[in-house]
């Protein structure tokens, strides 16, 4: 009954979490330091009394460490997953290189990069080149990236 009231008396001039911290501290103290008080007439202003030093200790304590400026994490906003315009347009200029590079490339290194974007591997390719070597579609692919790269400008970033 007694928490209860301090609780009460603390929330109505603090938030709630910062009224339950003081009336749990305010019970603790007199539970340890006044085990004599036991009369409800002395109790009850000991308690309120108590409770007083206890949320103008912790008031002193949120200003001192500037937690009342503080702006709880659910109201910032969230980082835009999106480009800036710069980034856009550097994505936008690396893929119309992009475009360009493979278009100018023979049919066989076009097919090879579009099964490899279409998640096949090697192997697969290799099925679908009908070759019995391996090392045949590995060769292909190696001699195919270093065209792109060439036709690339010899470098995947953009120079500027």
């Amino acid at each position: 009954m007694l928490r209860e009231r301090i609780f009460r008396f603390a929330a109505s001039r603090m938030s709630r979490e910062a009224a339950e911290d003081v009336s749990q501290e305010s019970m603790l103290l007199l539970h340890e330091k006044y085990p004599h008080v036991t009369d409800p007439a002395e109790l009850l202003p000991l308690a309120f009394q108590i409770v007083r030093f206890k949320m103008a200790a912790a008031i002193r304590k949120t200003l001192r460490r500037g937690e009342h400026r503080l702006v709880p994490v659910e109201d910032l906003p969230l980082a835009s997953q999106a480009d800036n315009p710069e980034q856009s347009a550097a994505r936008s200029e690396l893929r119309r290189r992009l475009l360009d590079a493979i278009a100018g490339l023979g049919e066989r290194c076009r097919e090879i990069f579009r099964l490899k974007l279409l998640g096949l591997g090697f192997d697969q390719i290799r099925i679908h080149f009908h070759v019995d070597s391996i090392n045949t579609i590995y060769t292909w692919d190696a001699r195919c990236r270093k065209s792109l790269l060439k036709r690339m400008g010899g470098s995947w970033e953009v120079k500027r």
